[in-house]
């Protein structure tokens, strides 16, 4: 019933069917239809269907899709322009030059609306003016408004003729009629381009010359275009490059003063100069994960703009553990955090762990207590949460007392949530008297039971900085509000003061990163690890095969920037994509094998085939596959009738081997007893005295059998977090067909060698890799990336 409910505006089978798959959009395409049809009749047509599906498809809250489907059943949202909103140009400056470039940006519209405006009743008048519920552009205005464009490029256009960029055109003047028809202002602007320059003549219909491309190493591909925010922008740098200072204004080491907010004491330059003495003058940076889970993307940033920014300045780095918190923390996550930051491609300075400092921590916190700049205090936790707790009773208390009470919780005299040692302060976002040591009785992983108190990170962090010199404290911009603490602790303990900088956080669109839910997707069995190459740790984009240099690439066109960036998959990618073309020897594989034999195979047994590992640079080298009259190929790349358009192998249409010099002919269709063809008989002729075929095929010949693994998105909806696209949680937003494992998949032996993490392209197919789980007899590939992105993605 819904799958003819769905055919029925319009839908073709298959997309009916995928949309099945999806049980909640096919619930809400099925409720708008419904009731689309219980207003206009059993008989919709196409235009409406689609506008109802594409309804169901973007609307986030279902609690607005009968008013949405109402305006459409009435006739007053009649275009996908008012539900979906209108691809409009927007200036920025061309790289390079004063002119505008016209970048897209998308003007709201309905279903805009709707997600801006949650809280009902909605404003209707408010909601018409929006999408254009109403609005009629005369052809008197489409004229004028095109006349506008026109005579504005009108010089270029008699220069150019009919090789001007019409386009461009187009989306000036469609940027001034938000509301009409499209084809009404493509009739409009052909009629007036006419008009001006007369019928075509034969120069006009000549193509411009081509330009020829010249190949890019991935280094130089990384300067050619930024993405920032999903949008394709002006000339970019490589990391280093951006990150050599010029980019982003950081004080020079000893310099520290002349920061912003920076706080001089009397005893500010003294302090700088004994730190100038101890480095020479040379850019410190740390990179300081929590060893509790696994680093993900966002901190591939994080490692990238520490690390980078030392090299990048002739300076160092440290890795330091932040190993504060003992119950949460493991060794395994100890050996992962470095694994990954050596495999991104930097070496620590040194490796340190906050740990290392507890006995200097301790004797600073009871320097902190004599100077009467912090307390013991016994507020309970649920008591302090948030920016507007009850002032502590106990912050006037006597030094001396609260000497003998931070003993008495170092003897381990209080118990966990007791009491804390509180600083005595008040935070840029108006938090008062952040905790600095509180209890816990949790051995820890390199101290064993020697504390039972623990100090937090508001404590720790900039004390460690001041221990290690560190020049550039970088980390993210949530810690912004917590810069006037950083100062304030280094200056109320008058110790060397370095500089806290901020930058903006990387997150990914379609995943989740919080380690607290990673560990319920493996728990609940949605993957199978942090290393699951669904997920986006590094652990699992090491996994599924994306190289370390794709992920650098990636953070330098994300770019330095201080706003929060959330990009899109598909950019991590493109990234992926150009540095396997460049790294990955090809080789072939077949995922659903066809049995094919060549009956008049031209030898007594296999022949030799030379394979370039890089078709496009020869010199690169090459690898022998064999030859023999049994071959296998693509199920897909047979069809019993030839469709139009279809290029592949069928009876009367031959096609090439690819790399073998031979063109198959079939002459035999060989099925089972339930009509599935199992084997196909062919006769080859030598391409050099054939006709050319108008395709050639991968195949695969004496083949290792192996398994592949093809992910997709592990999530359906974009922000599987936010309550508002997904209110039932993100485990209820698991995507189905997140992968896929084809177990009698076959590749040539080319590959009989690989080790895991090793990667090729398989021709036609995609970037591989080898997974882990690999045996003697038995390899197993994940799919990285396919050749392409797959324009159906959002």
């Amino acid at each position: 019933e819904a799958l003819g409910l769905f055919t029925g505006i319009g839908l073709s089978e298959a997309k009916a069917r995928e949309t099945l798959r999806n049980g909640a959009l096919s619930a809400l395409l099925r409720r708008a239809v419904l009731q689309a049809r219980s207003a206009l009749g059993p008989a919709l047509d196409k235009a409406t269907g689609t506008l109802l599906y594409n309804t169901a498809a973007r609307l986030k809250d279902p609690k607005h899709l009968g008013f949405l489907v109402g305006y459409i059943a009435r006739r007053e949202i009649l275009t996908d322009l008012q539900l979906s909103g209108t691809v409009r140009p927007r200036p920025r400056p061309a790289p390079g030059s004063g002119a505008p470039l016209f970048i897209p940006s998308l003007s709201p519209a309905a279903l805009e609306y709707v997600r801006s405006h949650p809280l009902e009743p909605l404003d209707v008048a408010d909601f018409e003016r929006a999408c254009g519920v109403g609005v009629c552009i005369t052809p008197e205005q489409i004229e004028e408004a095109v006349e506008a464009v026109i005579s504005k490029h009108r010089a270029e256009l008699l220069a150019e003729r009919y090789h001007f960029n019409m386009g461009l055109l187009m989306g000036e003047a469609r940027s001034q009629l938000r509301w009409a028809d499209g084809k009404t202002i493509k009739n409009e602007v052909d009629l007036q381009v006419l008009h001006l320059l007369g019928p075509k003549t034969e120069a006009d219909l000549e193509k411009k010359p081509k330009v020829a491309k010249v190949r890019l190493t991935p280094a130089e591909k990384q300067k050619v275009a930024v993405v920032e925010n999903g949008d394709m922008g002006a000339e970019t740098q490589s990391l280093l490059e951006q990150l050599r200072g010029e980019a982003l204004k950081f004080h020079k080491p000893g310099e520290n003063y002349k920061t912003e907010g920076y706080v001089v004491t009397p005893n500010t330059m003294a302090l700088l100069k004994q730190h100038l003495a101890i480095t020479g003058g040379q850019v410190r940076t740390r990179f300081p994960p929590e060893p509790n889970g696994i680093l993900h993307i966002g901190h591939a940033k994080a490692i990238n703009f520490n690390f980078g920014y030392a090299k990048a300045n002739g300076g160092v780095c440290f890795l330091r553990y932040d190993d504060t918190n003992p119950e949460k923390e493991e060794e395994k996550y100890f050996t992962a955090i470095r694994d990954m930051v050596e495999w991104l491609g930097y070496q620590p300075y040194a490796v340190t762990h906050a740990s290392d400092y507890f006995d200097q921590l301790y004797t600073w916190a009871l320097e902190l207590i004599r100077r009467g700049q912090a307390y013991v205090c016994h507020q309970k936790v649920e008591e302090i949460k948030g920016h507007n707790p009850p002032p502590s009773p106990w912050r006037d208390r006597p030094v001396e007392e609260s000497l003998l009470l931070f003993e008495d919780m170092r003897k381990g005299k209080f118990g966990e949530g007791e009491a804390t040692l509180r600083m005595k302060l008040v935070m840029e976002d108006g938090k008062m008297d952040p905790v600095a040591y509180r209890v816990k009785f949790t051995p820890h992983h390199r101290t064993g039971d020697k504390w039972c108190i623990y100090p937090t990170y508001d404590y720790t962090h900039c004390l460690c900085d001041s221990i290690e010199h560190i020049t550039h404290s970088l980390c993210t911009k949530e810690f912004q509000a917590r810069r006037s603490s950083y100062f304030w602790l280094c200056n109320a303990l008058d110790v060397y003061c370095p500089v806290q900088w901020e930058y903006g956080r990387l997150n990914l669109l379609y995943t989740v990163v919080s380690k607290r839910k990673i560990i319920r997707l493996v728990e609940t069995g949605a993957v199978r690890d942090w290393d699951d190459p669904r997920l986006f740790t590094l652990t699992a984009l090491r996994r599924r095969g994306f190289p370390p240099e794709a992920i650098n690439n990636f953070c330098a066109r994300v770019g330095v920037t201080v706003a929060q960036a959330t990009m899109e998959p598909h950019l991590l990618e493109a990234c992926a994509r150009e540095v396997l073309n460049e790294q990955a020897p090809r080789a072939m594989a077949v995922l659903e094998p066809l049995k094919v034999t060549i009956t008049n195979f031209p030898a007594p047994k296999a022949l030799e085939v030379l394979v370039p590992n890089f078709p496009a640079d020869e010199s690169r080298g090459f690898h022998k596959v064999p030859f023999h009259q049994t071959v296998y190929i693509e199920e897909t790349d047979f069809r019993e009738e030839a469709d139009k358009g279809y290029k592949r192998l069928a009876p009367g249409q031959p096609v090439g081997l690819r790399h073998t010099g031979y063109i198959i002919t079939v002459q035999n269709v060989i099925k089972d007893v339930s009509g599935r063809v199992i084997e196909l008989e062919v006769t080859c002729t030598k391409s050099d005295v054939a006709e050319k075929p108008k395709a050639f095929i991968h195949w695969v010949s004496v083949p290792l059998a192996c398994e592949v693994r093809l992910y997709e998105r592990l999530f359906l909806h974009k922000n599987p977090e936010d309550p508002s696209e997904v209110p039932g949680g993100f485990l209820s937003d698991l995507n189905p067909d997140s992968l896929r494992v084809v177990h009698n998949a076959l590749v040539d032996s080319s590959v009989h060698s690989a080790r895991p993490f090793d990667k090729f392209q398989f021709e036609r197919l995609g970037y591989f890799s080898v997974d882990p789980d690999s045996e003697q007899g038995k390899m197993v590939f994940n799919r990285t990336v396919t050749l392409k992105e797959d324009p159906g993605k959002a």
